[in-house]
């Protein structure tokens, strides 16, 4: 088996326990989505319920879900789960990692803590600095990477910060 073979299979296991995982998660959307109460005791159209568009995209999320499943079985082929552990040893599921943990330190624990403004642009910054900088391969100067971020992340605050809070009147935390 060549090393592109191993790959190939091991991306087939990743995408059949992907498809899975939302095509569960699309059936558990949908799920709460419908018991969610319909406001018919305010005399409220039940086409404006809250669960209306959760429930069409949890059934989108199974649907697209079940096909990538039965696509993943289809061309499940020979090879070991060892090739699939291999793709989390590279570079690309490192940045992935460093990018999911950064995104749950910046809902779970900046926002509401601090201003907005002040939670998103250290976000950006944090982000830019670590994907442009130290998981860049080859390393470009830190320097440039270090103003680049800075202005990354204070033209995107004011800007995010300008658009939500000025032009949609949109009470930000």
């Amino acid at each position: 088996m060549t090393p592109d073979d191993k790959a190939q299979a091991g991306q087939r296991r990743a995408d059949l326990l992907l498809a899975i995982f939302f095509t569960l998660l699309g059936l558990a959307v949908s799920y709460f989505a419908f018991i969610m109460p319909d406001l018919a005791q305010r005399r409220i159209h039940p086409a404006t319920a809250p669960g209306v568009v959760p429930l069409m995209l949890g059934i989108v999320l199974t649907v697209l879900g079940a096909l990538l499943t039965l696509r993943a079985a289809r061309l499940m082929g020979p090879g070991s789960w060892a090739d699939f552990f291999a793709i989390f040893c590279t570079r690309a599921s490192l940045r992935v990692f460093a990018a999911l943990v950064m995104i749950l330190i910046f809902t779970l624990v900046m926002i509401g803590r601090m201003p907005f403004w002040a939670s998103s642009g250290i976000f950006m910054f944090a982000f830019v600095l670590m994907m442009e900088g130290y998981l860049s391969r080859p390393r470009p100067p830190m320097g440039r990477v270090f103003m680049w971020a800075a202005i990354t992340a204070v033209g995107s605050s004011a800007a995010i910060y300008y658009l939500f809070a000025e032009l949609f009147l949109v009470r930000l935390p």
